[in-house]
């Protein structure tokens, strides 16, 4: 059996922050059986009960909080949530990407999280956007030549809409990586910069021969931001790639 379909919850960080277990429930009626929270370290026993009453499970969670806070209490969150997956989406300097000193640098600050998490019991994990695939390295993106860098046991979450938009040829870029590839962000969009995203099988990607390049990768759907009702969004993503993949 494949993992459920997931989804970001920082995709509805405004509706979660209002009433974090009102918009829980609406995804659990959509649908959701899984969902990726952003912020592991805001009442984790408390997001767990509620999770475990809608059956909802937790993949992974974003980590962001382990640049600011103790990486023993980001930790013990992330195991409290229900998960021993925390994942990087963001923090470090773009331009570190751009050279081969640069990527050893954020290999180095990876592997160093890798350790800490090793002492609790977790795993990391790291999530691209545009700006780890659009430069090149002898025809290699620079996520590719930082995945031959990181600690066997770092895993990725590939972002594909940002993949795409940064040049690469998604599903080529996928089979590269092979299993090095935990997850996937599914979204999708005009797919330009700076733009809102659509519900996925709405927009320009070209969803289909994606999903086929990571099969057995955890689907997470994610909207940086939407022009329209987010909630519909939401839930016509769900409509959309339940009915691609013959999920229940």
């Amino acid at each position: 059996m494949p993992e459920p379909l997931s989804i970001q919850l920082y995709t509805l960080r405004d509706q979660m922050a209002a009433d974090r277990d009102g918009t829980l429930t609406r995804l659990a009626e959509i649908g959701y059986r899984s969902v990726e929270p952003y912020d592991p370290t805001a009442d984790p026993a408390g997001f767990r009960k509620l999770a475990d009453d809608l059956g909802l499970t937790v993949p992974s969670t974003h980590a962001y909080a382990l640049f600011s806070k103790d990486p023993g209490e980001v930790f013990d969150a992330v195991r409290t949530t229900g998960t021993d997956r925390a994942i990087i989406p963001g923090g470090i300097d773009q331009e570190l990407f751009t050279s081969l000193d640069g990527l050893q640098q954020v290999a180095d600050r990876l592997n160093g999280f890798a350790a800490a998490a090793a002492e609790h019991g977790a795993l990391i994990g790291y999530h691209n956007h545009w700006w780890e695939i659009e430069p090149r390295f002898e025809g290699r993106t620079a996520l590719e030549v930082l995945a031959g860098l990181l600690a066997p046991e770092v895993f990725l979450e590939v972002d594909t809409y940002w993949a795409a938009v940064g040049g690469a040829d998604v599903p080529a870029l996928l089979r590269t990586l092979g299993d090095r590839v935990f997850s996937l962000h599914v979204k999708d969009g005009p797919g330009v910069k700076e733009q809102p995203h659509t519900a996925v099988g709405e927009g320009t990607i070209d969803v289909p021969p994606i999903l086929a390049a990571a099969p057995d990768a955890v689907r997470i759907v994610e909207l940086d931001s939407c022009a329209g009702d987010v909630f519909e969004a939401v839930a016509a993503s769900h409509v959309y790639l339940t009915e691609l993949e013959g999920r229940s």
